[in-house]
């Protein structure tokens, strides 16, 4: 069930999981299309907020979902959470660089949304 993907010049193990044959050897496919989506909006808010100026502490993506009951079993609710770290970060920026991201730049989240319902929420830690 194991086998070694390459996406651009790097290796990545998948595997399925040990109750179905798997050895757990690397991560499944449908998870890394949440990783994908995190590291699209993600990198997009990041180049976003530095044109902004806007200058954080810290900044952490962390994307779940919801699969479908029956087969074939794919996400249709999709949840982003955006920690954004710093003092004194201004809301109204930190919302259009999602809003941005995700309405116009993400070709995952663009992709997605064909399927999903996709929602987010913004946390800030100072």
């Amino acid at each position: 069930m194991a086998f070694d993907a390459e996406v651009n010049g790097h290796i990545l193990p998948l595997d399925a999981d040990e109750r179905v044959g798997g050895e757990n050897y690397g991560p499944r496919p449908k998870p890394l299309t949440l990783v994908s989506l995190g590291g699209c909006t993600g990198m997009d808010v990041i180049s976003i907020l530095g044109k902004m100026r806007v200058e954080l502490d810290g900044f952490d993506v962390n994307v779940s979902g919801e699969l479908t009951d029956e087969h074939p079993k794919y996400f249709h609710k999709i949840h982003i959470i955006y920690t954004f770290k710093g003092k004194d970060l201004p809301m109204e920026k930190l919302q259009k660089a999602i809003n941005l991201s995700q309405d116009r730049y993400c070709g995952v989240t663009a992709m997605l949304n064909k399927v999903a319902e996709i929602t987010h929420e913004i946390v800030i830690e100072e």
